[in-house]
């Protein structure tokens, strides 16, 4: 056993500023996406009723925010870039009444620790525009230049003199997605503030100023909530606590929690107690693993709320947190109880997709109007669509060969259009088809990088929200070699024009719609590896047989060989969830007081 080194013992020094001034910025800059925040809500402060921000290379190499607001005095500029220099608030006993976005007075001058800052105010009635250079936290340069009233903060070159924090970042294109989904919930939290979003490629979003919650959450969410939603105000009974929510109805909802906003006081936060109050109250009309979208704008005593526990403002502490939450949670299941008329269970959905025709090398698609089931021999006369097996139809088991170690199966037949059931030497053997499916796809994807597409006989338009457009572009190469094409055709309107296929069995259009918004959920810091991976296990998840689909047995046997051709052990989808449960005979015995042979 190797001895513990003992340290060295080192004097305690007083760091340089310039090292505190990073650290600190490490707290507040996490990326593009916290510097466009910091920056939105620095403009609202000053009372900006439109922000244009534009982003260059994903925001690391220039992230600019102009806004109308009341603007900076000229000798108050050298003082913006301090540290704990601020106009929101005077003295201690001020936080306790704050009702601005900012008051630490650390974003502007953290920016300018950690990159190159420009910024440049005109106020009302002054006859042109003063503006300062601070590069590393050193002011550089005063000028004097033209400009409309208001500020304009150029942020260049991010992380230039902390390469560390550089090397742990999305990539330009991810980190364009995370803006798209800060502004949209920024937007969310004061939709009477317009917000435009430009990149090189031109106008990524836009969030015209809207005194409608309603229309502002369509713009953001989608237009499926078009007269999908509930409309919830909870008046002020006495506690300091008032909200306003709209939310879709069970029909509507996301594989992904990230389609729920919440803002307290105008202010976009993160709280898993009330999110979790929103999500409880539709426990009983979603199933699992679906959650519901919207918007959730709580007005709270700003004596109750505390916004100083967390460096960059996204988390708030709530006195008596839980009676809000457990308010909030009755509220919601009281509109979703049934006779309100917003607690429809949710339909099963038919795919009004057109019928396809194959690419030129391309397989054949079978109708989607043909459903079959296994209630025949292989090889003997046709299944029979729809009826489920029947033990006396003798229906004659598939066999599945197996390769190398593994063992030969006679697969009997589908269980609830979830599973199959398959018999092989000493055990029964239940495999979920949407698991064993997925499997076979991604490792398809993962090796050849590629699906095959069926071409639409009549393309169908979709309607993408702001991040579903930026996860488009960000993705655009894989989803397209996976089997999708789709095109633009308007402003938030494009047209699905192929879709993957795989052993005859094609994608929805309506499944791209929740690829992007699963691959908008990105992951910071995630290697290159990591995040093709998690990448190709999104697209195969849209492009695999889904729980419900009615197949043939011989398509449940192509699928199990094809599981057993793979390199590695299967035991897994892509996602983790197993593909198969085996139980022996001997339990089986036990179970029922037989003894095993």
């Amino acid at each position: 056993m190797t001895e513990p080194t003992r340290p060295e013992r080192r004097p305690i020094l007083r760091l340089e500023e310039a090292t505190v001034a990073r650290i600190a910025a490490g707290e507040v800059v996490e990326g593009p996406a916290s510097v466009v925040k910091e920056l939105v809500e620095n403009a609202w402060d000053a009372g900006a009723t439109e922000v244009r921000i534009a982003l260059a290379l994903g925001g690391f190499s220039a992230v600019t925010v102009r806004d109308d607001g009341l603007g900076i005095l000229p000798a108050e500029l050298p003082l913006a870039v301090e540290r704990h220099a601020t106009s929101k608030l005077a003295r201690f006993e001020d936080l306790g009444g704050l009702r601005t976005m900012g008051f630490r007075g650390e974003a502007l001058a953290s920016l300018a620790a950690v990159a190159r800052l420009r910024l440049l105010s005109r106020t009302a009635g002054a006859d042109a525009a003063h503006g300062i250079e601070v590069e590393g936290g050193h002011l550089t340069r005063e000028f004097v230049e033209g400009a409309p009233p208001g500020t304009t903060v150029e942020v260049r070159d991010l992380f230039f003199n902390t390469p560390a924090r550089r090397q742990h970042q999305r990539s330009p294109a991810a980190e364009q997605v995370e803006v798209t989904r800060v502004l949209g919930a920024l937007y969310l939290a004061r939709p009477g503030v317009g917000l435009t979003l430009e990149a090189e490629a031109g106008e990524l979003a836009r969030f015209p100023p809207s005194a409608s919650l309603a229309d502002a959450a369509v713009r953001v969410l989608g237009p499926e909530l078009l007269g999908e939603s509930i409309d919830l105000r909870a008046a002020d009974d006495g506690s300091g606590v008032a909200f306003r929510a709209l939310l879709s109805r069970p029909t509507v909802s996301r594989g992904s929690a990230g389609g729920l906003h919440i803002a307290v006081n105008g202010r976009a936060v993160v709280s898993r107690s009330l999110a979790a109050a929103v999500r409880l109250a539709y426990t009983d009309y979603l199933p699992r693993g679906r959650y519901p979208i919207g918007a959730v704008d709580l007005t709270i005593d700003p004596a109750r709320v505390d916004v100083n526990v967390h460096p960059t403002k996204r988390e708030v502490r709530i006195a008596k947190e839980r009676d809000v939450a457990d308010r909030l949670r009755r509220a919601v299941r009281e509109a979703l109880r049934p006779g309100t008329g917003a607690a429809t269970a949710p339909s099963t959905r038919v795919d009004a997709v057109p019928t396809p025709r194959a690419e030129p090398g391309g397989p054949a698609v079978p109708s989607a109007s043909s459903p079959v089931a296994v209630g025949t021999r292989a090889g003997g006369p046709g299944p029979t669509a729809g009826r489920p097996l029947r033990l006396d139809a003798d229906p004659g088991p598939v066999r599945v060969e197996g390769v190398r170690d593994r063992p030969k199966l006679a697969l009997l037949g589908p269980l609830f259009r979830l599973y199959w059931v398959a018999e092989s030497d000493d055990a029964l053997v239940l495999v979920d088809q949407h698991a064993a499916s997925e499997r076979v796809v991604y490792d398809t994807l993962r090796r050849t990088g590629r699906l095959a597409r069926q071409a639409l006989v009549e393309p169908v338009p979709v309607t993408l929200t702001a991040r579903q457009s930026a996860a488009l572009r960000a993705n655009g190469e894989a989803i397209a070699s996976a089997g999708f094409r789709i095109v633009p055709f308007g402003p938030s309107t494009w047209r699905v024009e192929g879709l993957p296929v795989y052993r005859g069995r094609r994608a929805s259009a309506p499944a791209l719609l929740e690829l992007l918004d699963e691959l908008a959920e990105g992951g910071r810091g995630a290697p290159t590896e990591a995040w093709e991976a998690k990448r190709a296990a999104s697209i195969a998840c849209h492009a695999a047989v889904r729980g419900g689909d009615v197949i043939s047995a011989e398509e449940m046997a192509r699928i199990l060989e094809e599981l057993d051709r793979l390199e590695g052990p299967a035991y897994a989808c892509p996602h983790g969830r197993p593909i198969l449960v085996r139980l022996d005979r001997r339990r089986l015995d036990q179970w029922f007081l037989r003894s095993s042979p």
